[in-house]
């Protein structure tokens, strides 16, 4: 069995204090994909390069307090690539993977649009970019899944307001379509929802923090583990776990049937 969590961490240092290592220590994942780091490597500490004996790989971003993704594997990866091959967001830290065997394992962190009309055009530009190097990764012949943040719900079973959201970044038209050409035209498989195609408030994985949103469950489905098919129809148990909070995200645990 391989088991796979990924979790935006909204800073990897309040995580850490809110008992985030003491809860992975006991889920016994193979791989964890983490997103918004918010710190550089000179922020990290012995044992978040470390932690649990797992080994960690981060790409950080520039700007100090932002963004920034990382990969904690227990077993050694043969290759970790850091990056897009793309300056404006490389410079951010939003696409780290790594390869073991056969198997390709992606932590992602796709821009908001929520703070400004300047940072939804820096989305649409992102969407843009990564869409024909998500059908270039379908066609290598490998099995890949990328896990992480990708800052869209795609159906109106994926948030609890769809009816009032339908303007707002994170559910406009134009993103929805976008994940449909993901799932649709490159052929990436949306495993949480292979496993759960109905609607349900337990598929949220991330809450405002306005309004009451996480205690009323106001919460939105943004984090995902796309998988190619091969891989994706070995999946056989997916959770997200709210009993306690480490972000305002919530990690999403999906385990396979696949022996790396």
């Amino acid at each position: 069995m391989l088991r796979i969590i990924t979790l935006n961490l909204n800073g990897i240092r309040s995580a850490w204090n809110k008992g985030l290592l003491p809860w992975l220590e006991a889920q016994n994942a193979d791989i964890v994909c983490l997103q918004e780091i918010k710190a550089q490597d000179a922020d990290l500490s012995a044992e978040m390069r470390a932690p649990d004996g797992l080994n960690a790989y981060y790409h950080c971003a520039e700007k100090k307090g932002y963004s920034g993704v990382g990969l904690w594997c227990r077993q050694n990866p043969d290759r970790v690539v850091e990056g897009l091959g793309h300056g404006e967001f490389d410079a951010e830290g939003r696409f780290i993977r790594a390869d073991f065997g056969r198997l390709s394992v992606v932590s992602l962190y796709l821009p908001s649009g929520s703070s400004s009309p300047e940072r939804q055009e820096a989305k649409f530009r992102f969407m843009d970019y990564f869409l024909p190097l998500l059908a270039g990764m379908a066609q290598e012949g490998r099995d890949v899944v990328v896990c992480g943040d990708w800052n869209i719900a795609h159906r109106e079973i994926d948030l609890k307001n769809w009816k009032s959201n339908q303007k707002n970044s994170g559910f406009l038209p134009e993103e929805r379509a976008w994940m449909s050409r993901v799932l649709g035209e490159t052929g990436w498989v949306d495993t949480y929802r292979q496993l759960h195609p109905e609607a349900t408030d337990d598929c949220y994985t991330w809450w405002s923090n306005r309004g009451q949103a996480w205690a009323k469950n106001v919460g939105w489905r943004l984090d995902y583990q796309l998988a190619t098919p091969g891989l994706a129809a070995t999946a056989r148990h997916a959770a997200v776990y709210k009993a306690q909070r480490f972000s305002d995200h919530a990690p999403l645990t999906i385990d396979y049937a696949y022996a790396t």
